[in-house]
């Protein structure tokens, strides 16, 4: 049995380990249980609880009592007995089954429709009759008070097959083209029906007509969801008389309330999975919502993720076991998967040893699935040095990463930082020594990052406290004891840089508030170092002479403005000079390059024309030189075809007026570097 937990909720996987062969005999079984430890601690807490090759669809009788699920090869049916805890019986069929229905509370009434159109009815002893639909069906329900099957499929029609009479009846006729998904609601018994459109429509069975129509397509679409094409309705369920759940075919779940046409919440799996089931937990308001990758379970009324499983074989369908919190599921693996979820609900009366079981284990805790593992993100890869690790074995991809044995990461650390764990030490120690010096009389002490800016906001704070104290008002929290901002004094990566443009154009006065700080920062670090208690304000100028300055500051920020613009174009200036001089004193190495025997080099434009010329075909070539004027095909009166063709330049025409093009561009050149050195230095000449 394994244990996972996610949010600090537990998860039992009961059918985790391996499963024996069918075909071994009892003898070899229990010889393979007394070596083998594994098989020996498993759990099977229902015997066989498996199929051939994949099952499809898991369903529980409504006394509790049996678990009936359907898969292949070959098609059939398997019902098992919870009180006996095995198989009860295990029925074949002609093709395979697209979903099913428990009429009765037992096993004794099931409708099974089938791939082939047919829809089939079992009894207790078996199979009872078969029937055909006029077209492809992929979902039923049943309406119990007037015994009517209603089938939806690739159609726009919804078949209705009343069982009392034995007979079709009228069926009802929609917009739309197909549809996928249907549902009755158990209060009210509403008929709903999800169709390919992204639309659900609401039919009254008593009066036979719609009642409602709501586009989902268009609420599922919100500004985080990136969708490629239209989303279908692939999963529907009621939730009591007013509320009812609707899966998309692009991973959304949407919870309507029957009285509005608005979503109350949209939730998202971010896979672009199909919704395969819904389901609900009325005990904790959650919905539990599965794709093909991954079991989701979120609060109905905020959307807060509660829990989440992802098995290791896809998802075909999820049920969950009344009142309780044991959840299967069916998968595209024989093993049909078992989880216990001690938080959902107690464990069903005929496994309650379960709780005592769980109970054991969480007094006696042991290693759960991801502790031995550690889960890294490729650059965390890269500086280990194991990213030549990804695809094997060693690396299961998770996420944005990867999860690695906890014992090869710690060697791979060691490897590649070995003085790791003295710098740790030391940290702690340096750290200890903070904490007890923390307990002596404390200096106006300065953080080690961003010492101005901490001198600001304790000079701000000063003359908030004194202007509240005059207006007896409540201090506001201080910006340096908040532990939201107590990574930006410590991290010297968010270090204030003072020379860049940014700061420099924002702040046109922090030249001379800097240096009215930096006279204070010496004194308190003079007071520092003498071991004296600071002064409350710093000897230098009156607050007069001050606040004078401070006046002065406001009516000329437009001129110190000004000067910092033109000191940056000055800066750009001189850096765009540099870049000159150091362009003309590289020096260019000549490349060679080796041309076929054979061909003539023109230039590197024209040899890759020629090239792209010849993969084309004769007919794109001739079309493009009528393009350009170089050919002329006409029709003659005879029927033929007649081609007029221009002969091109000559090459020594061609180059030559390629070598007077280069001339000028040299010229040019010439020009403008000897107008900048005459720029810049008044006078001069230029060797060549």
């Amino acid at each position: 049995m394994q244990v996972s937990s996610l949010n600090d909720v537990k998860i039992y996987s009961l059918s985790a380990g391996r499963s024996l062969p069918e075909w071994l005999s009892d003898r070899k079984k229990r010889a393979l249980q007394k070596k083998d430890v594994d098989i020996r601690r498993r759990i099977e807490l229902i015997q066989d609880f498996e199929m051939p090759t994949i099952s499809t669809k898991i369903k529980v009788s409504r006394d509790g009592q049996y678990i009936m699920a359907v898969g292949t090869y070959k098609p059939r049916v398997r019902c098992f007995d919870t009180y006996q805890l095995s198989q009860k019986f295990e029925r074949c069929l002609d093709s395979e089954v697209i979903t099913f229905e428990i009429l009765s509370d037992d096993y004794s009434k099931i409708v099974f429709l089938q791939c082939g159109r047919f829809v089939e009815f079992h009894s207790q002893h078996g199979h009872y009759y078969k029937t055909r639909i006029p077209k492809f069906g992929r979902d039923f329900s049943y309406h119990y008070p007037s015994c009517d099957l209603y089938f939806v499929g690739a159609s726009s029609e919804v078949y209705r097959l009343n069982l009392e009479q034995g007979r079709f009846l009228n069926s009802l006729q929609t917009e739309a083209s197909e549809s996928n998904v249907c549902d009755i609601n158990p209060v009210h018994f509403l008929f709903a029906m999800g169709t390919a459109e992204g639309k659900v429509e609401c039919w009254d069975p008593r009066t036979r007509n719609r009642v409602g129509l709501l586009d989902c397509a268009l609420s599922s679409v919100t500004a985080d969801t990136e969708i490629e094409g239209l989303p279908s309705i692939s999963a529907l369920k009621f939730d009591g008389a007013l509320n009812m759940a609707v899966g998309t075919s692009t991973g959304q779940v949407l919870l309507y309330d029957l009285r509005s046409s608005n979503p109350l919440i949209v939730k998202d799996h971010h896979y672009g999975l199909p919704i395969k089931s819904i389901q609900f937990q009325h005990q904790l308001d959650l919905i539990i919502s599965a794709d093909s990758r991954i079991i989701k379970m979120w609060n109905k009324d905020t959307g807060k993720i509660f829990t989440s499983m992802e098995p290791e074989h896809d998802i075909n369908d999820v049920c969950l076991y009344p009142n309780s919190g044991m959840l299967m599921t069916a998968n595209e693996a024989p093993k049909m998967n078992i989880y216990y979820i001690p938080v959902l609900g107690p464990a069903p009366k005929w496994c309650s040893f379960l709780d005592n079981l769980t109970e054991e284990l969480e007094e006696n805790p042991e290693s759960t699935v991801y502790d031995d593992y550690k889960f890294v993100t490729r650059k965390d890869l890269e500086n280990l040095g194991l990213a030549h690790l990804i695809g094997s074995s060693l690396l299961r991809a998770y996420m944005h990463g990867f999860f690695m044995d906890i014992r090869l990461y710690h060697k791979a650390k060691m490897m590649a930082n070995p003085f790791a764990y003295e710098e740790y030490r030391r940290e702690k120690i340096r750290q200890k020594i903070e904490e007890t010096r923390a307990q002596r009389v404390q200096l106006k002490k300065l953080p080690k990052v961003n010492k101005e800016l901490a001198l600001k906001l304790i000079e701000e704070e000063g003359e908030e406290q004194q202007f509240s104290k005059k207006r007896k008002q409540k201090n506001l929290p201080s910006l340096l004891k908040d532990d939201r901002f107590k990574v930006m004094f410590e991290n010297p990566d968010f270090q204030v840089d003072e020379q860049s443009e940014e700061f420099r154009l924002l702040n046109p006065l922090v030249s001379k508030i800097s240096e009215k700080r930096k006279r204070k920062l010496k004194i308190l670090e003079e007071l520092e170092a003498q071991g004296q208690e600071e002064e409350e304000e710093p000897e230098g100028k009156a607050s007069d002479a001050e606040s004078s300055e401070s006046s002065d500051d406001e009516k000329g920020w437009v001129e110190e403005v000004r000067k910092q613009r033109k000191l940056l174009r000055q800066e750009e200036k001189l850096k765009r000079q540099e870049r000159l001089k150091e362009d003309q004193q590289t020096l260019l190495k000549p490349q060679f390059f080796e041309i076929k025997e054979g061909e003539e080099f023109r230039s590197f434009k024209d040899s890759a024309k020629k090239q792209k010329l010849m993969k084309k075909t004769l007919e794109d070539r001739l079309k493009l030189e009528e393009k350009l004027g170089t050919l002329n095909v006409s029709d003659t009166t005879v029927g033929s075809k007649q081609a007029t063709f221009k002969l091109k330049k000559s090459e020594q025409q061609r180059k030559q007026q390629e070598a007077e093009k280069q001339h000028r561009q040299e010229r040019k050149t010439l020009r403008r570097s000897a107008s900048h050195l005459k720029s810049r230095r008044g006078r001069g000449r230029l060797f060549h």
